[in-house]
């Protein structure tokens, strides 16, 4: 597929209510106060973070239920309570693994005219490194294709450990109007209502005037673009690719900061990744990243784009190969792909499709004692690829 003509294709669908709703109201229209439904994202052992977008001015908490109470979450470091104009986050800490636990959220306006707000109560399960399986999914390259959007919501498996989000949510960053809705009510849905969201950045995630705000509501465990944890019996490092282009290129103007970063995640795999035990020891071992590390024809000679990031895999090999990587799955070149691992490079790439509905693939897995299966389908619910993985350990 031609990735130069998806955009008008990516801003067809249903419109996203919440759009509107986004709008900086005024006197003569008021909105509500709350403008999407609570997002569970960043899932960890110990807990999640929750961000919703509002209208305006507001504070915010997290009502959790607790040992047959109900406890109050938030406020921040530095004395403030938890507000925002946009939207509002309130992490979650000193859980119990592979607990469910009931929450919701409680919105109050800071200014006129007065109005509180509480969603209905919910529920989010936090990981277990200690499962004896787990499952997951996959979706990539949505680029607010909403009828897309929507399909994926309706035919990924709602019981799952977490959803991946594997980069490219958008086009661009040009209004800022567009980020909350985009992030936090992608085609109206309610997509983390029963499975949270992992998020993995894509080039497109980088781009646009407003782009830089996007870590404003994206929740990650550690608050950095990669990271790594553990779910069940698989180990996960999710890395940032960047940019398919170098970070001087004039269409970036200057925004980008791309190459200091892919060294900073390849020094911290070898200090991280490859020290710690339940990453190091774990018997699957799997890398999310949007940009391909190897694709059909790894020849770039006249492409203005990357189809494959080497500038990420000169940098991160070595790591990938000492960690025992087994796959890595991937987005961005909106045609799906496969490849075996091979005697130069071990790890497997699994790559997903594109934002258009003949295009759009999701990806379900599940793992146990004996094996990872990872089911890449399309929407008609065709299986388009299904690699099995041994245990390594």
């Amino acid at each position: 597929m031609n990735r130069r003509h998806f955009f008008t294709q990516a801003a067809l669908g249903t419109a996203i209510s919440a759009q509107a709703q986004n709008a900086s109201p005024s006197a003569a229209e008021p909105t509500t106060l709350v403008i999407t439904p609570p997002v569970v994202m960043a899932p960890r052992t110990d807990g999640v973070e929750i961000v919703w977008g509002i209208s305006r001015h507001a504070r915010g908490w997290v009502e959790l239920k607790m040992a047959g109470e109900v406890k109050k979450v938030g406020g921040t470091e530095f004395g403030f309570s938890t507000q925002g104009e946009k939207a509002l986050r309130v992490r979650l800490d000193g859980l119990k693994a592979g607990a469910t636990f009931t929450y919701r959220t409680v919105t109050e306006a800071m200014g006129e005219p007065p109005a509180k707000e509480e969603s209905a109560w919910r529920e989010f399960r936090t990981l277990d490194t200690t499962a004896k399986e787990t499952r997951f999914a996959v979706w990539n390259d949505t680029h607010v294709n909403n009828t897309t959007i929507a399909q994926l919501h309706e035919k990924t498996p709602a019981k799952v450990d977490f959803l991946l989000w594997n980069g490219d949510i958008c086009n661009d960053w040009h209004k800022d109007e567009t980020l909350v809705p985009t992030l936090l009510h992608p085609a109206g849905t309610d997509f983390t209502a029963q499975r949270p969201l992992a998020f993995v950045w894509g080039n497109h995630d980088l781009r646009g005037a407003y782009g830089y705000r996007l870590p404003n509501y994206v929740a990650a465990p550690t608050g950095r673009s990669y990271y790594a944890f553990r779910s069940g019996p698989v180990a996960f490092v999710c890395l940032n690719t960047g940019e398919d282009k170098a970070d001087d290129h004039p269409t970036f103007k200057g925004r980008v900061a791309c190459e200091p970063l892919r060294r900073e995640q390849a020094e911290w795999m070898r200090e991280h990744v490859l020290k710690t035990p339940e990453l190091r020891d774990a018997p699957y071992r799997v890398v999310f990243c949007h940009i391909p590390l190897r694709w059909k024809v790894e020849d770039e000679v006249g492409r203005e784009y990357d189809s494959f990031s080497r500038r990420s895999r000169e940098l991160w090999h070595e790591a990938l190969v000492a960690w025992g990587a087994q796959v890595v799955i991937s987005g961005h070149m909106h045609e799906t792909h496969w490849a075996e691992g091979t005697k130069e490079f071990p790890y497997a790439q699994l790559v997903g499709g594109g934002p258009k509905p003949e295009a759009a693939t999701y990806m379900e897995a599940h793992a146990d004692a004996t094996q990872l299966q990872i089911t890449m389908k399309n929407l008609a619910g065709e299986v388009v690829h299904q690699p099995v993985f041994k245990p390594l350990v």
